[in-house]
């Protein structure tokens, strides 16, 4: 029988990498979609606005406001590549783990 001790000292390990890691995938080309302010966007093109979201709990543990906000700028940039967007504008959040991105064709 595994000791407690050996359980905790796999387990909480690769539950904090988990939970500090992003967990969204990086698409190839989104490198390339800049997060720009709305006054850069005036003269481009609208392709739209997506509402993303990401998982705010892992398990007990909350995930921090910098790694869910920088997955739903990814996710937002993802997004921004099937809409032919290069840049996306960060709007409002209703909730934590939620957040709309305005896209846009400015190049």
């Amino acid at each position: 029988m595994m000791s407690k001790k050996l359980i905790l000292g796999v387990a909480l390990p690769l539950l904090l990498a988990a939970c500090s890691n992003n967990f969204v995938e990086v698409k190839k080309g989104s490198e390339s979609v800049a997060v720009v302010d709305r006054a850069k966007v005036a003269n481009c093109v609208d392709k739209g606005k997506v509402t993303v979201n990401v998982t705010t709990k892992v398990g007990l543990y909350t995930r921090t406001v910098e790694t869910v906000e920088a997955d739903l700028t990814q996710l937002a940039k993802n997004s921004a590549l099937s809409e032919r967007a290069d840049s996306i504008v960060s709007g409002e959040s209703a909730n934590f783990g939620e957040r709309v991105f305005s896209m846009y064709q400015c190049r």
